[in-house]
Formats: structure tokens, C-alpha cells, sequence
């Protein structure tokens, strides 16, 4: 096992149910079920199969060992897959053997199944997703009122709250699951439509009775569990919606990429730290730091994530006519990676959130220490309400406030409070300018936001009363 290559999002990263779901017993199990479903709605239809016949290959619908070694031998001849497996099913049902895959194409299997495993990974991403929303629903109520810089450009601003920040991750998160209802909601198969799409065959075998036709596809759609199938398509269903669900996919690690990529500032600062283990090692070489690691591996994730959905682009952009085969080998890669990659950092998000360590000494700490400048409009504001001069009160905020940044720069200490203070402009306001050194006074509606956001998620989304 060591002396090849294995995908490092199986061994390191995906969890094991997005594993089985791309796997291919699984995938191969529902090439049988479509089977199954093809021959039993043929069966309603007029088609000459027996119960025998059908009741062979539902006993035999688990993929075994020994049917995955002989179709592997048998594609050493055939060099086909699908016609690997109906010999392997053939083997085990020599009854149904006749009629099996009878009318259909290989996209019939192939490409129902795919969609089949995409809308169950949707499945299991909406699961993850409302557990990463609920637990950013918890955090950013429980920090809702706690004061923190505010930073556009990356340098200090205006205060907000830590929660009010995580309100900004909660709403991405938002949108992006009513993205993925939006696409559950109209997801479809492809159905049973023939070499070309025209069900040419089917008609053959249904007498030319277009109405048989059309129920045959209605009916193998509903006994996979689908309402739908798309309307019309050439041999493969139409690769934009490859593209439709990989921009999705992409959009989730948008999210978790940006949350990420904010949590490793915040940790550099020593504000918000991500779970770390009690025996984790941060640098081979640095034993005391303590890297964010489960961020960054975010980060590393998401950026691939986000690149596959171009990929689905040009595949879908350069099918030509009916269908050309150069999107096979590109698709068994990149569709199933996709829905890994956002498995993985879905997991890796909802470890981060719950495990977040807040340093509220230093964030009381950073706030202090630029709440000063922060305060210099305010204290303007106030000093007029009381009878100051605005023109010569700015005029003296502006030297101090520059003599203060000076002061800091050469490391000394944020001093603009006590040179206001100590100024004869300013001494006729001292109960103002105590007033104004608490740090709540500078979030705004930062809390009530909070509140009333997280509020509208818990009942929207969430569906608590």
C-alpha cells in the first residue's frame, strides 16, 4: 500500500460516509437497482420478463467481492465497464440474464447513478451545514455584546462585537444552504432516453407506443426515489448542471475559506485561538507555537474545491452534439473530489467553531488601546453639547492625536486620553471624557444585529420556535 499513490482526501481528510457514497459498491449497487428498475417497469409495460427473471436480481442487488474480481477480468477483455458489470450481474442471475440492461444505453446507468451519489452528497453537505450554522448561531449569541477593533483594510476602525463579526461567516453559510435546498429541490435524473436521447430504442421495444415510451421513463425515475428527470437530453444529461453543482460546492468553500483565512489573522493576534490538542506538535523546529493548522488546511482544501468548479465549465462547454466521451475520466475526478474536499472542510469548520478559545483580556487589551482615537469624534461631539468651540477643540484633538500615533510608533504607549485630558481646552469637560473610555459605547447596534440575525437563522433555517 505504500508504493503507490492513494488520494489524500480518502486517507487524511473526507469522512468515511461521503467515502461510501462515492464509492464504488455503492455506485455499482445502484447500476443494479437501475437495472432492476428498467426491467421491472418494462415488465408493467408489456415486455415479456417474468417474476423469476426479476425476483433473480433483486436477491442480488450487493455488489460482492467476487462479482468486483469478475467484471475486472472480464474488462482485461471487453475494455467496458458497464458491460463488465452486466456480465458480473449475468454470472449471478443466469435467468435474467437475457434481458438485462435490455434497451438501454450505459449512460442509463452511469449517468443516473452519478446524479443519484450527487444528490445524496448534497444530502449529507446540507446535514453538515446546518450543524456549522447552528454552532456559529451559539458562538455569535454568546459574543454578542463583547467589544472588538473593527478593521477595514486591515487596519483598526470603527468597534464591532465578536459576535457581530461572526454574524458575517453565519450569513454566508446561510445563503449557501438555501443554495443547496434551491438545487435539491430541482434536482432530476436523467431517466431511460436512449443512445441519443431519442428513446429510439425503447420505442422498438414497446411497439412505437410513445406514451409507453414516456411512462417507462417516468416510472424507472420513480422507483429510483426521483420526481423528475430532465425533459429532454442528448446520450448524457446536459453538463451544465455539473457546473450548477459545482458552483455550489464552490460557494460552500468560499465561506469556509473566508472564515478560515479570519480565524488565522485573529490567531496571530492572539485573540481567537482553534482547538488545540493537549499533545499536538506546532513546528518541528519551534516547540512553543501553536500554528492554525486546521484553518490553513481550510484554506488549502477550499482553494481546490473552489478551482473545480471552472473545470465543470469547460467540461460542459465542450460536449459535442449528442455527447463525446473526453468528459469521462475529468468527471470520475472532479465530481467526486468536489463533494470529498467539501466534506472535509465542512468537518474541519464545525471542529473549529466548537472548539474556539475567546481571549477576552486581549481583546480588552487592543480595544484599550485604540479606543482613544476611536473616541476623538465622540468626545468632539459631547465637548460641543457642552459649550465647546468645534473649530478649536478639532484643531486640538488633530495635534494630540498626531503626537499620540508618534508616541506609539516608537513604542510608547496610546497617551491621546491623558494629553486631551491634561489640555486647558478640555479640562471644563472631564466628566465627558470619562464617560467616553468605555468601550460599549463604540459598537453601534452590533448586539441588536446579532440577535436579530441569529434570531431569523434559528427560525428559517434552523426551524426552532
Amino acid at each position: 500500500m505504500y508504493d503507490t499513490y492513494e488520494n489524500p482526501l480518502c486517507t487524511r481528510y473526507a469522512g468515511k460516509e461521503m467515502q461510501q457514497i462515492f464509492g464504488d459498491r455503492h455506485r455499482i449497487g445502484l447500476w443494479r437497482r437501475l437495472w432492476l428498475a428498467l426491467a421491472e417497469s418494462e415488465k408493467e409495460l408489456g415486455v415479456p420478463i417474468t417474476d423469476e427473471q426479476l425476483n433473480e436480481m433483486r436477491e442480488r442487488l450487493y455488489v460482492s467481492d467476487e462479482a468486483f474480481a469478475a467484471a475486472a477480468e472480464r474488462e482485461k477483455l471487453v475494455n467496458h465497464d458497464v458491460m463488465s458489470h452486466i456480465y458480473a450481474f449475468g454470472k449471478e442471475c443466469p435467468e435474467a440474464r437475457p434481458i438485462i440492461h435490455l434497451g438501454a444505453t450505459s449512460c442509463f446507468v452511469t449517468d443516473n447513478s452519478e446524479l443519484i451519489q450527487m444528490y445524496e452528497g448534497l444530502i449529507l453537505i446540507r446535514k453538515q451545514l446546518l450543524e456549522v450554522i447552528r454552532a456559529f448561531c451559539d458562538f455569535a449569541e454568546k459574543y454578542k455584546s463583547l467589544p472588538t477593533v473593527g478593521f477595514t483594510h486591515f487596519q483598526p476602525a470603527q468597534f464591532t462585537t465578536v459576535g457581530k463579526r461572526f454574524t458575517l461567516y453565519l450569513q454566508d453559510f446561510a445563503a449557501d444552504i438555501r443554495e443547496v435546498d434551491r438545487l435539491i429541490a430541482d434536482f432530476r435524473l436523467r431517466g431511460a432516453k436512449g443512445t441519443t436521447g431519442t428513446q429510439a430504442g425503447f420505442m422498438e421495444l414497446l411497439g412505437g407506443d410513445e406514451e409507453k415510451v414516456a411512462e417507462l421513463d417516468r416510472r424507472v425515475v420513480s422507483k429510483m426515489g426521483f420526481s423528475a428527470a430532465f425533459d429532454v437530453t442528448g446520450q448524457t444529461y446536459p453538463r451544465k448542471f455539473d457546473f450548477r453543482v459545482q458552483s455550489v460546492l464552490s460557494g460552500i468553500a468560499l465561506s469556509c475559506h473566508k472564515y478560515a483565512v479570519d480565524m488565522r489573522l485573529l490567531q496571530s493576534m492572539k485573540e481567537i485561538e482553534e482547538p488545540f490538542g493537549k499533545s499536538q506538535v506546532g513546528s518541528s523546529a519551534m516547540a512553543y507555537k501553536r500554528n492554525p493548522m486546521n484553518c490553513e488546511r481550510i484554506c488549502s482544501l477550499a482553494r481546490f474545491v473552489m478551482s473545480l468548479a471552472q473545470n465543470a465549465a469547460v467540461t460542459g462547454s465542450t460536449q459535442w452534439l449528442e455527447r463525446t466521451l473526453d468528459d469521462s475520466a475529468n468527471r470520475r475526478l472532479c465530481n467526486a473530489q468536489a463533494f470529498l474536499g467539501t466534506d472535509a472542510i465542512l468537518r474541519s469548520v464545525n471542529k473549529v467553531i466548537n472548539g474556539t478559545t475567546v481571549y477576552e483580556k486581549v481583546i480588552a487589551k487592543h480595544t484599550a488601546e485604540e479606543i482613544p482615537f476611536i473616541a476623538t469624534e465622540n468626545i468632539l461631539m459631547r465637548c460641543v453639547e457642552a459649550g465647546g468651540d468645534r473649530q478649536e477643540l478639532h484643531e486640538r484633538i488633530r495635534e494630540h492625536s498626531m503626537a499620540a500615533a508618534a508616541n506609539v510608533k516608537n513604542g510608547g504607549e496610546n497617551d491621546l486620553m491623558e494629553r486631551i485630558k491634561s489640555d486647558s481646552a478640555f479640562v471644563r469637560f472631564g466628566d465627558v471624557l470619562g464617560e467616553i473610555a468605555d468601550p460599549n459605547r463604540y459598537t453601534g447596534r452590533a448586539a441588536g444585529q446579532t440577535e436579530a440575525f441569529v434570531g431569523k437563522v434559528r427560525r428559517e433555517i434552523l426551524c426552532e420556535k
